[in-house]
């Protein structure tokens, strides 16, 4: 049966969206939106196509470019492997089927920079992991975060299936507010990702749109 609050106690739990989003306090985070990923050459092309198709993908650049001119401290979490798998894990079948794919998300090739059209600034952080599947658990990121005063965790990327939720259980776990826009993550099938971000992460997680952060972004945009 699936798990919801009731309308009432859902409004009466819903923090300022535009107080969560203050610059100062917040921090954008993209998830694997690494060539590799959810580029034309991807190791995944089901979860690029459809990453690029619903229009996930753009509106991750979009955000990205916003925060930019907002001045919201950008991470990019990408995953990626030593040539000889050396650290990665095997414990899931997950990461056994990875090694078997046709294109490895290996360290320096061009499977790990950030895929077109998202946008890189020269402040954005690019935090790497070579295990697990959160950006959070055993990175640097939690690290970063506090010592640049975030509290408001923004997460976008992919997949819905696996690293997303991952990443936003671990925010909170940490004691991060986390803030998912919903229509920029992407998951197999397409059908998932709605119904995993009602019945699971609208219970843990500020879930909005792109185009209400970047409202909020724009209102208290530094002259």
């Amino acid at each position: 049966m699936a798990v919801t609050l009731p309308a009432r106690e859902a409004r009466e739990a819903t923090v300022s969206l535009s107080e969560l989003l203050r610059p100062e306090g917040c921090a954008l985070l993209t998830v694997e939106c690494q060539r590799g990923v959810v580029g034309p050459g991807s190791a995944l092309p089901e979860l690029a196509a459809e990453a690029r198709e619903s229009g996930a993908l753009g509106r991750v650049a979009r955000l990205v470019s916003a925060a930019h001119d907002t001045r919201v401290t950008v991470l990019h979490a990408v995953a990626e492997r030593r040539a000889d798998g050396r650290g990665a894990n095997r414990n899931a079948p997950l990461f056994r089927a990875a090694e078997r794919l046709p294109v490895r998300q290996l360290t320096g090739s061009e499977a790990v920079r950030i895929a077109d059209p998202v946008p890189v600034g020269a402040e954005d952080l690019l935090v790497r992991r070579l295990h697990g599947l959160s950006p959070l658990a055993g990175t640097d990121v939690d690290a970063l975060l506090r010592n640049l005063g975030c509290r408001t965790l923004v997460i976008v990327g992919v997949s819905a299936n696996v690293a997303i939720p991952n990443t936003v259980f671990d925010a909170v776990n940490l004691g991060y507010t986390a803030v998912v826009p919903a229509d920029a993550i992407a998951g197999v099938p397409a059908s998932y990702t709605p119904a995993m971000v009602r019945h699971t992460l609208a219970l843990v997680a500020t879930v909005t749109s792109t185009e209400d952060v970047i409202a909020c972004w724009q209102a208290i945009r530094p002259s």
